[in-house]
């Protein structure tokens, strides 16, 4: 059962199963009365067995009658076929029906059963008053049935309100501040699924949260070095007026501001689901437009392929080729080529320079925040994990090839 509503329906069907057993078994084994017609018959053979015949003296009637009442404590009267009184123990009792038909009589005192004898004589009894009360059997009855059922339904109702009450917990724990929080997934229902979700949601929250805290300390570290070299420079064009120590500031300046640039959009690419503005973008294109921006300098970069188009943002596809050509121009060496193609319905973008590559071991973590090979100290350690992240956001990804002489990295997107 994969859905709760099943479970609750089920349960009142159960119940109601249940029930119909409980009645069931009582009907069959609790000896259930006879027809009434027969009954009564039965009772005015048995009484004429018992009585004295008709034609006895009263007093022997009486004294029968008497020892019968003694017996049943009943209250009894005797009755001669036309319905004049013959005897009677107890309390009044109402006369027999005119119709001539055994069963119920109302009179003085509350119904009695009235008893047609094969020899024309009536008996009329009614058993004294009981202590209990005929509806307290029902009552006893419904009170089984009812409490059959709620010990049936509780195991069932309880098992689905104590994983809501766990669950509920998790998310106040949570929203406590215990990141690690997660819940036992049991079941395969709504409850189960809701409680999977919670656990993927407080997963990717407490990511999150560890990477904002990582990319703060990391920023922080990474701020000081141009804010000390910005901060020496203009001390020293302070005390010279030397237009070195201005083109130096200048630098750091250039520098501290695309390093906050690229914190910012990182930290916007982790929690965009994604691209805020898709269009149909024509790869290659876009690939040529940002080498354009190379041709009035020394870096050599060219653009070829095939043109494919895919879906996306523009400004941050650019961005990931830009970021690729700096990372080649830094620490590659010309030539820079990007080649465009389609292989197995996506769209491949890859980014070839002809420096010495980059170690086996060194291939997946070039793509972590802030990390620099050993003896690169230029850029800000962010350029590439942005390629990977725009890469994932539009449902692809960026790797480093294997490449024979310099590096190579590849950028798979899905076809628009």
């Amino acid at each position: 059962m994969r859905r709760v509503y099943q479970k609750i329906y089920l349960t009142i069907l159960a119940s109601l199963l249940l029930v119909v057993l409980i009645a069931g078994g009582f009907w069959r084994f609790g000896g259930g009365p006879p027809p009434i017609a027969d009954a009564f018959e039965m009772a005015g053979e048995l009484a004429a067995s018992a009585l004295p015949p008709a034609q006895a003296p009263a007093a022997t009637q009486l004294e029968t009658l008497v020892e019968l009442a003694r017996r049943l404590h009943t209250d009894i009267a005797l009755y001669d076929e036309v319905g004049a009184r013959i005897a009677a123990v107890g309390r009044p009792l109402p006369s027999p029906p005119r119709n001539g038909v055994s069963g119920w009589v109302l009179g003085t005192g509350g119904p009695a059963w009235a008893f047609h004898m094969p020899d024309g004589r009536w008996i009329v009894a009614r058993a004294p008053p009981r202590h209990r009360h005929p509806a307290v059997h029902l009552v006893l009855v419904l009170g089984s049935i009812v409490l059959a059922v709620a010990i049936g339904a509780f195991p069932i109702v309880r098992g689905l309100t104590r994983r809501l009450e766990r669950l509920q917990q998790g998310v106040e724990t949570l929203g406590a501040g215990n990141l690690g929080t997660r819940v036992k997934v049991e079941g395969r229902d709504e409850i189960a699924r809701l409680a999977t979700s919670f656990n993927r949601s407080a997963a990717r929250i407490e990511e999150l949260v560890g990477a904002h805290r990582m990319l703060l300390a990391n920023a922080s570290h990474e701020l000081r070095t141009p804010l000390s070299r910005l901060r020496m420079g203009i001390e020293l064009f302070g005390q010279s007026n030397d237009p070195k120590h201005k083109a130096a500031i200048e630098r750091d300046i250039a520098e501290l501001d695309l390093l906050i640039d690229e914190i910012l959009l990182s930290s916007r690419l982790e929690a965009s689901p994604k691209p805020t503005a898709e269009e149909s973008i024509d790869l290659l294109g876009l690939a040529a437009e940002e080498c354009a921006r190379y041709e009035d300098t020394i870096v050599e970069a060219s653009a070829d392929g095939e043109a494919v188009t895919v879906r996306g943002e523009r400004r941050l596809l650019a961005r990931l080729i830009r970021n690729l050509v700096e990372n080649a121009h830094c620490h590659g060496a010309p030539p820079v080529r990007v080649y465009v193609r389609r292989a197995e319905g996506n769209a491949v973008l890859e980014v070839i320079d002809a420096g010495s590559g980059i170690p086996e071991d060194e291939r997946e973590r070039v793509f972590t925040r802030f990390h620099r090979l050993p003896g690169h100290a230029q850029g800000t350690g962010l350029g590439l994990a942005l390629v990977r992240q725009i890469a994932r956001l539009h449902g692809g990804d960026a790797i480093v090839a294997p490449q024979t002489g310099g590096s190579c990295f590849r950028v798979t997107l899905p076809v628009g």
